[in-house]
């Protein structure tokens, strides 16, 4: 199985980028950090085609299973990682045959946080963009900074998601 890493944190060495780095050693996956991307906000009159977004969803719709990485912010995914999803509008407006291609594939969430367990609102930005996308939802793996973060709670968080992707 093709697995993508979207990482969107405004913090490049991070706990979520630790949390990353221990999934991918278990799972071989390929990591897109969206603060190497230039992809701008959603735009009405689609002026922003010529940014880093189309480029990128080409590339990911070769996978079979995308993992969003993300800290989370005030309850929600980050700016970079919102800014994205938010640009998936493209691919219901200008670029439907790649919407269409994104059907059928799978997802899951990587993350990381201050409150001890995971909010509820958090997760349900991505349940429901993948119930209105046709994406297989399989969950989330959370990693609260208030334990301690080690390498063990990493990769001991790390194997869940992967039996979490399989």
């Amino acid at each position: 199985m093709k697995i993508a890493v979207i990482i969107g944190t405004s913090k490049a060495d991070g706990n979520t980028r630790q949390l990353v780095d221990a999934f991918v050693k278990q799972t071989d996956a390929n990591v897109f950090d969206l603060a190497m991307c230039n992809i701008s906000f959603f735009d009405y009159l689609h002026e922003n085609k010529s940014d880093d977004f189309l480029p990128l969803i080409r590339e990911v719709i070769s996978y079979d299973h995308i993992v969003f990485a993300t800290p989370v912010y005030w309850y929600s995914m980050s700016a970079q990682l919102k800014v994205f999803f938010d640009r998936l509008s493209d691919l219901l407006t200008i670029e439907k045959g790649l919407g269409r291609d994104l059907k059928g594939k799978s997802i899951s969430i990587l993350s990381t946080g201050f409150d001890v367990n995971c909010p509820e609102c958090f997760i349900q930005p991505f349940e429901m963009t993948a119930n209105y996308l046709g994406l297989n939802f399989k969950g989330c793996e959370y990693v609260s900074v208030q334990s301690e973060i080690n390498f063990d709670a990493l990769i001991k968080a790390a194997k869940r998601a992967v039996v979490c992707v399989t």
